[in-house]
Parts: C-alpha cells; sequence; structure tokens
C-alpha cells in the first residue's frame, strides 16, 4: 500500500510522521528535461521591512511587480467570511503597495476541480460547468460589493490554465519526480483525501472532520516524490526565516518537514471532474497539483502565448501568498517542493492568518451560527465590514466577531471620530468662511505641534502597512482622528469666530488645520476602506479621479490651499442603529437622537454653532 499524503483544507493539522508504507511501482518516468526556467531559490533577506514591502528594497528592479494572492477558492458551494476575510487583507495589502507607486498584480480566483464539486453539481441537478460558473460568479459578485479591486480573476476550468498544468506535469514528470503506485486504504469525499493514519477516525470509520464513513478504495495513482526535497525544504526554512509567517506558523511548517516527508498521490483515477494526465485517459490530475498553478497561469496576458515561460516572466515569483492557516501545508511544503522539481523560484512570503469565530464559537450550519459576508454587506455596508475585520483582528491570529462589538467600533471609530469631526468642522467652515480655505495647510500650521504629531503617526501606519500589521495601521490613523478631535474641542473655534478680529482669524486657520488632518486620514486610511476614503475625499474639494491618482506622498502636510472650496457638510458614515422587533423608523430615530445627547459638552455645541 502507497503512502499517500493528501490533506482537506480542514485538516491541515494531520501530522507527517506516520510511517512510510512500501510502494509497489510499475514504473519510473525520466524524460529529458529540454525547459529552460530561472533556477529556484527564494529571496533572503536581512530586512523584515525590505521583505514585506517590495519597492523599497535596493536589490529588486524598479520594473518587478509586486504580485500578491489569495487562495483560490473551492467552488463546492458559495463564499463564506472567512473567503471573504483573507481577500479584504489582500485588497488592502494590494491597495497600500499601489499607494507606494508599486506595479500590483493582485490575483484571486476559484478552484473547479475534484470529486467534490461534480457531487456538489449532481446534487444540485446541475452539471460540473453550470454549477462552476454560478458560485464562480457568486465570489465576483461579492467581491465588488467588497470594493475587491483585483487585477486577476483565474478559474482551473479555463483551458488556458489546464494547458500550463499539463505543461508542468510533464516538466516535473522529466526531472524524474513522478512516478506510478498502487494506493490501497480508506478515503473521505468530502476531504478528498486518503485516510493514512486509520488512528485519526472515529467509530466505524468515521472522518472527524465530516463524521461521515470513509470508503475502501484501490487504484493505481501517480505520485510526486516529495520526500527527495526534505533537506532541501528544511535548509530553505532554516535559511529564510521570513519566508512563511507568522514565526508560529514557520515553527509548525518546521515540525512537519524535520519529523520526515513522504510521497503523495498527485492523480486520481476514480475521478473524471478534472485535468486529464498527459498522455492518460484514466487519470486526472490531484486537484491541489491543479490549483497551485493558477498562481501562475493567472499572470499570462490575455492574448499571449500560452506557455509556462510566458506566464512565469510575467511576474513570477510571487510577493506574497495570503492564506488561512488550514491550508499552510500545501502552500509552505507541497508547493515550494513543486517548484523546487520544475525548476521555478519559490514565492518570497507565505502568510497563514488565523480563523474566524462567531461570539467565541466555531462556526458551523450545524450550529446555526454562520456568518453570511453577503448579508454583512447589506446590512452594513463595506466600509463597516472591512473597517472592523481589519481593525479588530490581529493579522496572523484568530478572531472573534459579535455583531454588538462590530457595531460598537464602527459606530465610534467611523460615525463618530472621523466622520463628526469632518462633518462639524465642514460645518462651521460654511457658517464663518463660505466654505472657503482661508490659508494653505502649510502656513495655517507653521509652529504647531498637532503638524507633528500627525506626521509621527502617518510614518507610524506606513511602517504597519509594510509589516502586514493592519490593525495596528487602522488603529495609528484612527489615532490622527483622536487628536483632531482633542484639538478641535481645546481650541474652540466656535467661540473664537463670535469674539472676531485676530481670534476669528486663529479659528479659521485651526478648521484648515483640521481638514488638512481630515484629507490625510482620507489617503491613509484608503486601503481599509476605499469608499468611505473618496467621501471624505470628495467632500473636500477634490474630484474622484485625484482621490484615485493619490499615492502615499500625499500623505505629506500641505495639500490643501488656500482658497479651496470645500462641498458641503454632509455625513460620511451613518451611524449603525439596529432595528428591534415592534420598532418603527420612529423608533429609530429617538434613539438616535437619544444617543447624540451622550456626546461630549464641547462636541455638542460645536454641532449646535455649526
Amino acid at each position: 500500500m502507497a503512502t499517500r499524503i493528501q490533506l482537506s483544507i480542514r485538516n491541515s493539522l494531520w501530522l507527517l510522521s506516520s510511517p512510510l508504507h512500501p510502494i509497489n511501482t510499475k514504473g519510473l518516468h525520466n524524460l529529458k528535461n529540454r525547459l529552460c526556467f530561472r533556477s529556484n531559490p527564494i529571496s533572503s533577506s536581512s530586512s523584515r521591512r525590505a521583505l514585506y514591502c517590495t519597492c523599497t528594497s535596493s536589490n529588486l528592479p524598479a520594473t518587478e511587480p509586486y504580485v500578491i494572492t489569495t487562495p483560490l477558492y473551492y467552488v463546492n458551494a458559495p463564499p463564506h467570511m472567512g473567503s471573504a476575510y483573507t481577500t479584504i487583507a489582500a485588497d488592502a495589502i494590494a491597495r497600500f503597495q499601489r499607494l507606494l507607486g508599486k506595479k500590483v498584480i493582485f490575483i484571486t480566483g476559484t478552484d473547479e476541480h475534484g470529486e467534490k464539486i461534480a457531487t456538489a453539481a449532481a446534487a444540485c441537478g446541475s452539471s460540473p460547468n453550470g454549477h462552476c460558473d454560478v458560485i464562480s460568479q457568486a465570489y465576483k459578485a461579492l467581491w465588488e460589493d467588497l470594493d475587491i479591486a483585483y487585477d486577476k480573476f483565474i478559474r482551473t476550468t479555463n483551458p488556458r490554465h489546464e494547458a500550463i498544468v499539463k505543461e508542468f506535469y510533464l516538466r516535473v514528470l522529466a526531472n524524474g519526480d513522478i512516478y506510478r503506485a498502487d494506493y490501497d486504504g480508506l478515503y473521505c469525499v468530502n476531504c478528498e483525501e486518503y485516510k493514512v493514519d486509520e488512528k485519526e477516525l472515529l467509530d466505524s470509520n468515521c472522518c472527524p472532520i465530516h463524521l461521515k464513513p470513509c470508503v475502501a478504495r484501490k487504484e493505481d495513482n501517480y505520485f510526486f516524490a516529495l520526500s527527495k526535497y526534505q533537506k532541501k525544504l528544511e535548509e530553505t526554512l532554516e535559511q529564510n526565516p521570513d519566508f512563511v509567517q507568522p514565526s508560529s506558523r514557520l515553527n509548525e511548517v518546521q515540525g512537519w518537514v524535520k519529523s520526515g516527508l513522504r510521497d503523495f498521490s498527485i492523480s486520481r483515477a476514480s475521478v473524471d471532474w478534472g485535468i486529464r494526465v498527459p498522455n492518460e485517459d484514466k487519470q486526472t490530475i490531484y486537484v491541489w497539483f491543479d490549483a497551485l498553478l493558477g498562481y501562475i497561469s493567472a499572470l499570462m496576458e490575455e492574448k499571449g502565448q500560452t506557455t509556462l515561460q510566458t506566464a512565469v516572466s510575467s511576474g513570477w515569483p510571487a510577493s506574497l501568498h495570503l492564506i488561512g492557516k488550514d491550508i499552510l501545508r500545501f502552500h509552505a511544503v507541497y508547493w515550494p517542493a513543486m517548484l523546487m522539481s520544475a525548476g521555478l523560484s519559490l514565492p518570497k512570503i507565505v502568510f497563514g492568518h488565523g480563523f474566524l469565530t462567531k461570539d467565541g464559537m466555531k462556526m458551523g450550519k450545524s450550529l446555526g451560527n454562520t456568518l453570511e459576508p453577503n448579508d454583512l454587506v447589506q446590512r452594513f455596508g463595506s466600509d463597516g465590514v472591512r473597517y472592523f475585520f481589519l481593525r479588530e483582528v490581529e493579522f496572523g491570529d484568530d478572531g472573534d466577531y459579535s455583531e454588538d462589538r462590530f457595531i460598537n467600533i464602527v459606530n465610534a471609530h467611523l460615525a463618530n471620530t472621523i466622520g463628526n469631526l469632518l462633518n462639524r468642522t465642514l460645518g462651521l467652515l460654511k457658517k464663518n468662511c463660505q466654505s472657503t480655505l482661508v490659508v494653505d495647510s502649510t502656513i495655517a500650521a507653521e509652529g504647531n505641534a498637532f503638524k507633528d504629531t500627525v506626521e509621527k503617526l502617518v510614518e507610524k501606519a506606513r511602517f504597519q502597512y509594510e509589516n502586514l500589521s493592519l490593525s495596528s495601521a487602522c488603529e495609528a490613523v484612527l489615532e490622527i482622528g483622536n487628536a483632531g478631535n482633542l484639538y478641535i474641542n481645546e481650541h474652540a473655534p466656535w467661540s473664537l469666530f463670535k469674539q472676531g478680529g485676530a481670534a476669528s482669524e486663529a479659528a479659521a486657520k485651526d478648521l484648515v488645520i483640521i481638514l488638512e488632518a481630515m484629507r490625510i486620514i482620507a489617503i491613509a486610511l484608503s486601503a481599509i476602506t476605499p469608499s468611505l476614503c473618496k467621501r471624505i475625499y470628495t467632500q473636500l474639494g477634490y474630484s474622484e479621479d485625484q482621490f484615485n491618482a493619490a499615492t502615499w506622498d500625499d500623505t505629506k502636510w500641505g495639500g490643501l490651499k488656500g482658497g479651496q472650496i470645500m462641498a458641503q457638510p454632509k455625513p460620511i458614515f451613518a451611524r449603525i442603529e439596529i432595528q428591534m422587533e415592534g420598532e418603527d423608523e420612529g423608533d429609530l430615530k429617538k434613539k438616535a437622537s437619544k444617543k447624540k445627547e451622550r456626546i461630549p459638552q464641547a462636541q455638542t455645541q460645536s454641532l449646535a454653532e455649526a
């Protein structure tokens, strides 16, 4: 019985330390290598910062793109909050890199082959192709609703992807790393995995994940010689400690590798829905061996040549693979070994983030506590959803969703700290300055410590973005808003305007200072809440085209100019009010009014005076 290592997404904690079973080989293919690719290794760096922000690395050519990928999501079911979270985070990182002036290639897509897809399609009375079309479109629609600005959406049913998979397969075959062998054992259809270690099964040979009996299967497959790359992987992880992040994931991967790698099956004899093994009518390529190559096939231009070399030369290696920790083994063990076998460079970073829970409990349909991203977007908007999950979940760690906390955080940060600061400042400007700035923001802030505070917080936000600390980046930008609210409350421009003369002139300058801080917030937070920040920018008198053209350099103080006319004040983020059963819209307005009464006195006065 041949050893088979083939882990499902939800079973990635299974260790690689089980004893190796003998393999009955039927033949070993060894074709001559006729293709030429860049030789392996991962790029190393002594600077963590340079690794995260490749545009600042002196070792990289200026034209090298920043390639970031999400997993290719399995289309057995519609998108869930876990996949949405990964994609929101990837989008924020991609947007930040674009602000830095980097050419970004943001890749996402869907994994559409495998037995489970065919089963899901049949259950819906659909063909596999039809099922994949529907679910893939559901992902695209959700990404649009969440303001996901991807550059490439790859589907593994794309014929050009299939051509790349077959060429890669032949490349690995030519290197002597694919052979044929028998497998005889228990198989979980839902995991699409052979259960090599039967000790992990429950009574009656039930899968511990799906609680369904595994079925006995015997078939001959093609295997990839993963064990051949044991030493190379150990050396790679040792010499490039930033390759797998965060550090807890690196330790996990090193443990798997050191415990001993075993060859795994890369074909199926009993699965029709997949890419055929070259020159084989009865074997399809294993879904993971197929899907991982989507990161490369996605790089091809639409009208370019369909060759592995063309795809590789269009942006490989990836700067960052962003994944959930449950598929870490595939990306940090299998994928690097496959690339080594084909003579291709390894991705620079594999980052495994944590899981999401709801109210402290693991989510599941059986528990009735699943979190549907479409529902959240419809109820709270894309800005609120994006902000909460990126601000409240420390990137890399597990995170919890609570509706009460969601509402409290989003209302406090986006509606109050940022939205209210802009609205009341523009209101004062309209009333006292005809919505026109009296001086340049540089002149208004001369000798003012507030400007120094903002500049330090902007630099802090950039550092956190570069290090993938998205929550800390949000916090740094929010601190600018907090500082702005403190400043305007202490200076009380509504009172200074009443005094006239020099006091009125000082008040007008104070408004310019606060609005300049709001302009900087709009750019610095745009990677997290793009729609909200566009609304801020347009209220400051800019066009949408100017917002879209903004770069991180525009976070430098001095953007607003004297004579610039601001838009009419309008709330940029409405507070979330939950309508309880039996309440009507009038009740909601009364609740909102009572909450306004709890605003601090100085802030209430400014609103009344505006």
